[in-house]
């Protein structure tokens, strides 16, 4: 069935081409494969690959470039019959039309596991693959079966759609927590909420742990996850804010999760920038129980057709394109231009041109200096470049999967000096009327997908469109019919809503899960697990 198979790891090539005629399972021993980020495995069959299974549980036929990534199944279909899956389901499986006679598996190509880092003294946004060790409890295995394969549960609801909300709290007051709370808790919602630990903000009625740690308190009650939203809303000095950071206590037991916010110096995404030692870093971080990190990265925006994290065909212009057909001309170029430069291109030199553009036009506009117009032009050049290529290139591009979002990364593990810590990708919500509407919960049911929204539930700025509140103190209403369809899809059990944590738990316990075979050729699960399945036929 194994013509050849190539193991690639940077200039190092290895191949094997002796193969028995019928064998039900071939291992790849670990000291022939070193597995590092740059290795790739080309694995050429005698026969055709005639489908492969989708990120949705379906069988598809290959097209210009099929992936299943470690929370999809990998399992495909031969011409002759057989079907083949990896014992551990780990890495990225990728089969193209140009060829059916061959599978590559990955260990992570770029933007399978990016991170953010701010460099320089502009803080240029710099994407970054993780730095990660991969350790293998088993020889790599191929399982080969004539009677079928068998496919894991993303959820802890078998085979259900997972909808899980990390909220940043940068406008929270106490006056909108409370609201906030009672609408989830009528709902049977759950939430991983960010907090400010210290009021310290431009706005006085700010919420944080300071001031409001009853309110908090009743989220926790409440079956909520908080996490940390950096340590509070603005920035003190260099020196306020590393004393800060070093001599912080948690307020609870255990608050594992950690999203950047703004440009405090001691983020994950820009302590290096302010030469803080790795070292010391992870000892704060281990002190604080704290081993779960976000730092910027999103795969794109919900919107209408846009929400299933594992659907790299809903993160592409044309997709989003589709999704603003509703919105103004004006509105709908806007939203194109952000798309291409912080999500199509994602190149941290014109992100930076883009701001700096922006923020000399303004500038312009209200001093009528005329260095502004030169520092405008300066900037907007390059982006002008780029959005010339892209359109004039646009049947080309239009459907290529954003950078961030073609391998649907969702957690990855980050080692920092001697400790391995575990980062999570978000998709954007802050549009709860198209992103969350009733036709984009159905698709995510459809397709049983996952997302992991990075909401602002209690942003008040005036130019955001399907907002929770539509004012200070009251809901928009067609927010909350969409809250509570799916409450009721989530009631019905076709959604699981665990909290940030809850999904992590889940996902390390089916990351562990290693497969085998008899010699009947019948596939099955040798290590103990409470992960649902099912045979694939």
């Amino acid at each position: 069935m194994i013509k050849s198979i190539v193991i690639k790891d940077g200039s190092k090539s290895q191949i094997i081409d002796d193969f028995d005629a019928i064998t039900t399972k071939f291992v790849l021993k670990n000291s022939n494969v070193i597995v590092s980020n740059s290795t790739q495995i080309e694995i050429n069959f005698l026969d055709e690959i005639v489908a492969f299974r989708n990120h949705d549980f379906t069988w598809v036929q290959s097209d210009d470039l099929t992936i299943a990534t470690d929370f999809s199944p990998k399992i495909i279909k031969l011409k002759n019959g057989c079907y083949l899956q990896p014992n551990i389901n780990i890495g990225i499986w990728q089969v193209s039309k140009n060829n059916p006679y061959q599978l590559v598996w990955h260990f992570y190509p770029e933007y399978s596991n990016p991170i953010t880092e701010y460099s320089g003294i502009n803080n240029i946004k710099k994407i970054s693959s993780a730095h990660s060790k991969i350790n293998l409890s088993e020889d790599l295995a191929l399982l080969f079966s004539k009677t079928g394969g068998l496919e894991l549960s993303r959820s802890k609801i078998p085979f259900a759609a997972i909808a899980c909300f990390t909220d940043h709290c940068d406008y929270d007051t106490p006056e909108n927590l409370k609201i906030q709370r009672t609408f989830f808790k009528n709902l049977d919602l759950k939430v991983t909420k960010g907090f400010f630990l210290n009021h310290f903000s431009k706005r006085n009625d700010n919420a944080s742990w300071q001031n409001d740690k009853e309110e908090l308190r009743l989220w926790q009650n409440d079956g909520h996850e908080l996490c940390y939203h950096s340590l509070s809303q603005s920035i003190k000095s260099d020196d306020e804010s590393f004393s800060d950071f070093r001599n912080f206590t948690p307020p609870l037991d255990v608050i594992p999760v950690w999203i950047d916010h703004g440009f405090q110096p001691y983020n994950f995404s820009l302590y290096k920038n302010n030469n803080f030692s790795d070292q010391d870093f992870e000892n704060i971080l281990n002190r604080n129980k704290i081993k779960v990190l976000w730092n910027y990265i999103d795969c794109g925006t919900a919107s209408n057709g846009i929400l299933n994290q594992l659907n790299p065909k809903q993160f592409t212009l044309q997709t989003y394109l589709n999704s603003i057909q509703a919105a103004s001309f004006k509105t709908k170029i806007i939203k194109l231009v952000k798309a291409i430069i912080f999500h199509f291109d994602n190149d941290k030199n014109r992100i930076r041109n883009y701001i700096d553009a922006l923020s000399a036009a303004r500038k312009l506009v209200n001093s009528k200096n005329p260095i502004y117009l030169m520092r405008f032009t300066k900037s907007i050049l390059p982006v002008v470049g780029v959005l010339l290529k892209t359109f004039l290139r646009w049947d080309f591009n239009k459907n290529k999967s954003f950078k961030a979002a073609k391998f649907s990364p969702l957690f990855f593990d980050h080692q920092i000096n001697a400790t391995t810590f575990t980062v999570f990708q978000t998709i954007e919500m802050v549009d709860f009327i198209n992103g969350l509407s009733k036709n984009n919960i159905d698709l995510l049911v459809r397709e049983q997908g996952v997302f992991i929204a990075h909401t602002y539930f209690s942003v008040d700025m005036k130019h955001h469109h399907g907002k929770l509140f539509k004012e200070s103190n009251r809901l928009d209403e067609q927010v909350v019919q969409n809250f509570t369809y799916l409450s009721e899809k989530i009631n019905k059990a076709q959604i699981w809503n665990p909290t940030l944590s809850e999904l992590l738990l889940f996902y390390t316990d089916y990351k562990s899960v290693v497969f085998d075979i008899t010699d009947e050729g019948a596939i099955f699960i040798k290590n103990t697990t409470t992960i649902p399945t099912r045979a694939v036929l």
